[in-house]
């Protein structure tokens, strides 16, 4: 053995070629930590003084090649400032150069998934062999950052301008045939033999067959461009980048002009401009924002992990409804594995249901991500059904029948007498309380919420919702369920409207209120679009239907008298009476269209201001500031109030769910971390400037508890 080290180790192998094999103890993939890169510069340093040594080869000793840098190191080291930032890049980069810099042939043997500095690591070589089944790129826009370990210098240099704007700029996850195609890649094989491939190359470039020094110098000069050529591929980049990233997401247009700034230098000098670049965006709120948006979601995956614990099996799983919701479960359980019962005591809805199911899978099959012959076994593991009886097999229930109490209590305890022992059930429910439906159950611990979102096939969110009586089995079992689904759960404790919708309605009363102030619904809607959100609240009322949002509003209301009972006719209320539920009847507060794909585009409609002028103040300009607090204020106070009344169970679970759920700004990082952006203490002041707006805009005791003490949600505060 050259070299051991807790990461990374070098053995000499037959006819003086060496494996520089990735192996980081402790942990089960490979990752850049600053363990790592100590280590690989102790590697190459021995590697250098053994004149053994004639080619390498480098390796991973795990199932992937190296997943990227050490995302929880970025929390405190993005802390520092922007000079210290860079030169931690220049520091870390000088290792890439360094096993660039060998004087014998590298070639890296690319085995399973190779992402931010992993294949940064493989482009500091000069061939990559990868296996068929790899997936490469460079995914660190995603992160509100760009590749700082050498990546935007060596791409472009090595695959052109336009294809490393699209490898950086869109951070897709490419397999091995697009990477070989681009010419990241120089071969793909079989996995079984990527490692004697690679010793094969090396052997070639020993005996002279290809030439690795004019390979790795085209890595070491300028971009090979003329100055007009080099302009307009750049110019042309950007306008592109710049129109798909939008105005809230940097850094894809960064890396872009880095590229560009560093393109006439050599990789030394460039390098030091990739650094500088990276070190600006690090700094920034959606680097931030984004990168505690990813160690969120992570420690959500380890919440579900320890929820799911003592899961039962699922080999057989029910849907009690088989309308539209019912329909989206039934396809999402069997395109993902768990075949499926679907009951309903119609043969139309069942047909409806089907419908649904096959609409979804075609649409699958004409985009080519299913073949004909999946999408027929996909659906013959969808049995409609109008009795109970296979139920005796079922592992799994989801009722999904209409959002009345009497009616899903009748059905619920009528299916409860058809399980096996040990069976668990859900209630789709969005507003109907758990505790209170498991009142007609023999065993309620067997029963909590499964509350999905729709469409079911694209909301990545379900609420596992835990009654008073709800065994810990039963909430691990339906985790795991949703997991094996496809979807993102929460674990959230019982309460009215849950997690997400009871955090969404107090948004809506805010949208409400300032109407009643004489806002227009359209200049709301602009202010929030730019904020971030995908779609303002009155489109968004639109889309989730006016009926459905006045009936949640009232069991809200209900609920929580104090902060979301109004004392006057609401704009949402005046438009079900008029029978206008938004999308769903082609009029709400805006008409609908279908555009020349059949879809509804919304287009302002001047009866909307008519219907609601005897109701509302006189028209009055609220200011994009204003308009901001009044609508995210009661948003981020009632989520502060969710974790306050241990309704869920941590702020980064708080966060995901507004993220995944209702789609809240990912570059803003979720309420709580956007509350952390503002400063705890700042964010008190806010509630207290609009507090004689009620109680939906007072701070929560936490949060003035927090803000006394100096604390914060994450550690980090943007405010002083």
């Amino acid at each position: 053995m050259i070299y051991s080290g807790k990461a990374v180790s070098v053995a000499l192998l037959d006819d003086g070629i060496a494996e520089l094999k990735f192996d980081l103890q402790g942990e089960s993939v490979n990752k850049f930590n600053r363990e790592t890169v100590e280590d690989l510069q102790a590697a190459v340093d021995a590697i250098k003084g053994d004149s053994n040594i004639k080619g390498l080869i480098v390796t991973s000793g795990k199932g992937v090649f190296i997943v990227g840098a050490d995302i929880t190191e970025f929390t405190d080291m993005f802390k520092l400032p922007e000079d210290e930032i860079a030169g931690w890049c220049l520091k870390s980069n000088q290792v890439f150069n360094a096993v660039e810099d060998l004087d014998m042939p590298t070639v890296c043997a690319v085995n399973g998934i190779a992402l931010g500095g992993g294949l940064e690591m493989a482009l500091a070589c000069d061939y990559r062999v990868l296996a068929d089944s790899a997936q490469v790129g460079l995914p660190e826009v995603k992160l509100g950052l760009f590749p700082g370990f050498g990546g935007t210098v060596r791409l472009p240099r090595l695959i052109g301008v336009d294809n490393a704007v699209e490898w950086i700029a869109a951070a897709g996850q490419h397999r091995s045939d697009k990477a070989l195609k681009d010419g990241v890649a120089d071969a793909v094989v079989p996995v079984e033999k990527v490692r004697d491939s690679a010793i094969a190359l090396v052997k070639e470039c020993l005996a002279g067959k290809i030439d690795y020094k004019a390979k790795r110098a085209e890595k070491l000069e300028p971009l090979k461009l003329p100055p007009l050529e080099n302009m307009m591929a750049f110019q042309t980049s950007t306008a592109f980048v710049a129109q798909q990233a939008g105005r809230n997401y940097p850094a894809p247009l960064a890396a872009v002009g880095v590229m560009q700034q560093h393109g006439g230098l050599k990789r030394d000098e460039a390098n030091a401009v990739e650094a500088k670049g990276f070190a600006k965006v690090a700094k920034t709120p959606q680097a931030t924002a984004l990168v505690g948006l990813f160690l969120a979601d992570q420690a959500v995956k380890k919440a579900n992990g320890k929820h799911a614990k003592g899961a039962a099996e699922i080999n057989l799983a029910a849907v009690l409804g088989a309308g539209i919701m019912g329909g989206g479960i039934a396809y999402q359980s069997a395109s993902k594995g768990t075949p499926i019962i679907m009951k309903d005591i119609a043969n139309a809805a069942l047909d409806l249901g089907m419908g649904e199911a096959t609409k979804l899978l075609t649409k699958r099959v004409e985009r080519k991500k299913m073949d004909a012959a999946k999408m027929g076994k996909v659906l013959s593991s969808i049995r409609p059904t109008l009795n109970y009886g296979d139920f005796k097999d079922v592992d799994v229930v989801v009722e999904a029948v209409v959002e009345n109490p009497k009616i899903k209590q009748s059905v619920l305890a009528e299916t409860e007498g058809h399980l096996k022992d040990g069976a668990v059930m859900a209630s789709n429910t969005s507003t109907i309380s758990i505790t209170h439906l498991a009142t007609a159950l023999k065993k309620p611990e067997n029963f909590a919420g499964m509350h999905f979102f729709n469409p079911v096939h694209m909301m990545p969110l379900v609420e596992i919702i835990r009654g008073e009586k709800t065994s810990d089995a039963t909430v691990a079992t339906l985790v795991a369920y949703a997991t094996k689904m496809g979807k993102n759960p929460i674990v959230v404790n019982d309460c009215p409207g849950f997690l997400v919708n009871r955090v969404l309605f107090p948004y809506f009363a805010g949208f409400g209120m300032l109407m009643r102030d004489g806002a227009d619904f359209q200049a709301i809607d602009k202010v929030m679009e730019k904020f971030g959100w995908p779609m303002g609240p009155a489109y968004l009322m639109d889309v989730v239907g006016i009926d459905t949002g006045v009936h949640a509003a009232e069991v809200m209301a209900e609920g929580f008298p104090d902060r979301m009972k109004h004392d006057f006719k609401d704009v949402s209320e005046i438009m079900f009476d008029n029978k206008r539920y938004g999308q769903k009847t082609k009029v709400g507060f805006y008409k609908y269209e279908e555009d020349k794909k059949g879809k509804p585009k919304k287009v302002v409609d001047e009866e909307t201001y008519a219907l609601i002028k005897p109701h509302v103040a006189d028209s009055a300009e609220f200011d994009a500031d204003d308009i901001i607090a009044r609508m995210m204020i009661p948003l981020c106070t009632e989520t502060v109030r969710c974790l306050e009344d241990n309704i869920v169970g941590s702020a980064a679970e708080a966060d995901m769910a507004m993220i995944y759920g209702i789609g809240f700004p990912p570059f803003r990082g979720g309420p709580m971390r956007y509350i952390d952006s503002i400063g705890v203490k700042e964010f008190v002041a806010l509630c207290d400037k609009y507090a004689h707006l009620g109680k939906l805009y007072e701070a929560p005791q936490m949060l003035k508890d927090m803000a006394a003490s100096g604390k914060s949600f994450f550690g980090t505060s943007s405010a002083k």
